[in-house]
């Protein structure tokens, strides 16, 4: 009876804790990012409305470059907050909360195509890092705090509070979820998200909601399975030529100044030849034309190579708005290939394109509810399904790591990469992860428990 009191107290005790840290933790973010939202809309109306601003796109990019270097956080991004929370052997300095939301709207202002819901994930882990030591927390309640900073960051700028609780404790580690976190991620985005609609940055409701869908055992079905099929195709393109475009830009311009100037002209030299911004900034226009059926056929293909040449070159922002854009345009070419309703076709291409860059499928479905409502939720439901197991082992985030495979119930314990043309090569290896002090080349590797390392010989031992 003392021990099940005690339990009880300590748990009440937890719950109160949890409750003011992510109270504070959502006002304060919600206040900051509604801002940094309304910002990123006033500096993209400035540019739409005279577009000869385009112009300093190179220059504010050398600012960029300088301002980071300055602070000496160069290589601070989002998957520097990764490890911070999964390994803890990381800090992620405060400077980068507010360089990335400055370098977010520099590159909005003047026309690069990138996203913002990337700089709100980076903003919310420097910023609950840094609280948690002024609080003082353990370093298990400091990545709790880190992951709840990152859902209040990511709820108060999309507007989709249970898809923002859920996103930061899913994507770091693809197979288990910090369930710890549950609680704090929820309250704050919660409570950031409240504070968005209440400073007009967001309404309730459902955005784009889907209505007047075939019925979900009919042909439609099936189309939906191909449509998520395609998805993930789209998915790791993306993510592949991000990969490769990061690559050959360090190569060919080692020089981050260069690098910057240069992406910025070439980005200002496709607006021209375009003769349009439709695929600067975070394109929403695109996803309107998209659900109204009249986005072009391969805005999809222009949007992603605007992205690269963007972000590649080391512009800020994030990709995730972008994944969306290009997955809404896809849909909606599909939509006449596939004989699907448009909005339909629409809205299981944002939501099927952001889960195969994300590995994120909870995250993915419910984006797709909070933002299309629940009449789909069958057709959703299956796009994102197909999507997550074809998409393989690409990511978005280099540092995301796959704990377990998506082709079995093994335990794999690798980095996301580009090998998504070898899986074949990944099942040979019959699961088997770098025991605790020895190192593949190139990889930073989790360290096992001496269960795991045990488990692991036991099922090794079987398949002999």
């Amino acid at each position: 009876m003392k021990k099940f009191v005690l339990n009880i107290r300590d748990s009440l005790v937890w719950l109160v804790k949890w409750l003011l840290i992510s109270l504070g933790i959502g006002l304060l973010i919600g206040l900051i990012m509604s801002g940094f939202g309304w910002l990123v809309t006033w500096v993209t109306d400035l540019r739409q409305a005279w577009w000869p601003i385009i112009f300093g796109l190179p220059f504010s990019g050398l600012l960029i470059v300088f301002l980071y270097k300055k602070a000496g956080i160069e290589s601070a991004n989002t998957g520097t907050v990764m490890l911070t929370v999964r390994e803890g052997n990381h800090k992620v300095s405060f400077k980068l909360a507010p360089l990335i939301l400055l370098g977010t709207v520099l590159t909005h202002m003047f026309g690069g195509s990138s996203g913002r819901e990337g700089a709100a994930l980076q903003f919310g882990g420097s910023l609950g890092d840094s609280a948690a030591r002024h609080l003082h927390l353990n370093a298990s309640s400091g990545h709790i705090l880190m992951l709840a900073a990152m859902s209040a960051s990511f709820s108060a700028l999309f507007g989709t509070p249970l898809a923002a609780a859920i996103f930061p404790m899913e994507f770091i580690s693809v197979g288990v979820m910090y369930y710890a976190a549950l609680v704090p991620c929820m309250i704050s985005s919660f409570v950031a998200s409240g504070v968005s609609v209440l400073l007009g940055v967001h309404r309730t409701g459902f955005p784009y909601e889907i209505k007047n869908l075939p019925a979900i055992y009919s042909t439609g079905f099936l189309k939906a399975i191909l449509l998520g099929v395609l998805c993930a195709f789209i998915g790791m393109l993306f993510c592949e030529a991000l990969h490769y475009g990061h690559l050959a830009a360090k190569r060919l311009f080692k020089n981050a100044y260069l690098r910057i100037f240069v992406g910025g002209c070439l980005v200002v030299l496709l607006a021209l030849i375009f003769q349009s911004q439709t695929y600067l900034g975070l394109s929403e226009g695109l996803i309107e034309q998209s659900f109204a059926g009249t986005a072009p056929p391969l805005a999809f293909l222009f949007k992603i190579i605007f992205t690269i040449l963007t972000l590649n070159m080391g512009f800020k922002g994030g990709e995730i708005v972008p994944s969306f854009v290009i997955g809404a345009t896809f849909g909606c070419l599909m939509s006449g290939l596939l004989g699907l309703p448009v909005g339909l076709a629409v809205a299981c291409g944002m939501c099927g394109v952001f889960c195969a860059v994300t590995n994120s499928p909870i995250t993915s479905i419910l984006i797709a509810f909070e933002l299309f409502g629940f009449e789909g939720a069958g057709y959703f439901g299956i796009v994102v399904a197909i999507s997550y197991m074809l998409s393989g082992y690409v990511s978005l985030f280099s540092d995301q790591r796959i704990v377990y495979s998506k082709f079995e119930t093994r335990y794999i314990n690798k980095l996301a990469d580009s090998d998504y043309t070898d899986v074949r090569k990944h099942n040979d290896m019959k699961g088997r992860v770098t025991p605790e002090g020895d190192r593949d080349p190139g990889r930073t590797r989790l360290r096992m428990t001496a269960e795991e390392i045990e488990a692991q010989k036991e099922a090794e031992q079987e398949g002999k």
